[in-house]
Parts: C-alpha cells; structure tokens; sequence
C-alpha cells in the first residue's frame, strides 16, 4: 500500500513538469522578438489582447457575465 501511495503522490509532480515544459517550448521561440522594441511591443501586446479575448469570452460562455 506504501509503494501505491508513493506512486501516486508523484503524479502532480508530473503534471507540473508536462505544463511547464508546454509553456517553455511555446515561449521559448519567442525570444527572437523581444531583440526589436517595435516587435517585442506588438508581441507583448499581442499576447496581452489574446488573454483578455479568452477571458471575456469564457466569462460571457459561463454565464459569469450579464450581457444587457
């Protein structure tokens, strides 16, 4: 029962891993344009757009907003 108990306690740890290695690899090719400040702008800006878009679309979606 230790050993099962022991397995499973290393599956957040896991978990963790996978999404930071998922993260890692998506940001890491955009390193490149943070060398220019008219693309590390636009990029940032880019990024900032797109977080807000989801939010307010998945807010809209769960009925956590009123659209009056």
């Amino acid at each position: 029962m230790g050993d099962f108990l022991n397995r499973l306690s290393r599956y957040p740890q896991f978990f963790i891993t996978i999404v930071f290695g998922v993260f890692w690899t998506l940001i890491k090719p955009l390193k490149g344009f943070m060398k220019n400040p008219v693309t590390a702008v636009a990029a940032i800006g880019l990024a900032v757009g797109g977080i807000a878009f989801l939010s307010l679309t998945l807010s809209a979606m769960l009925g956590l907003t009123t659209l009056d």
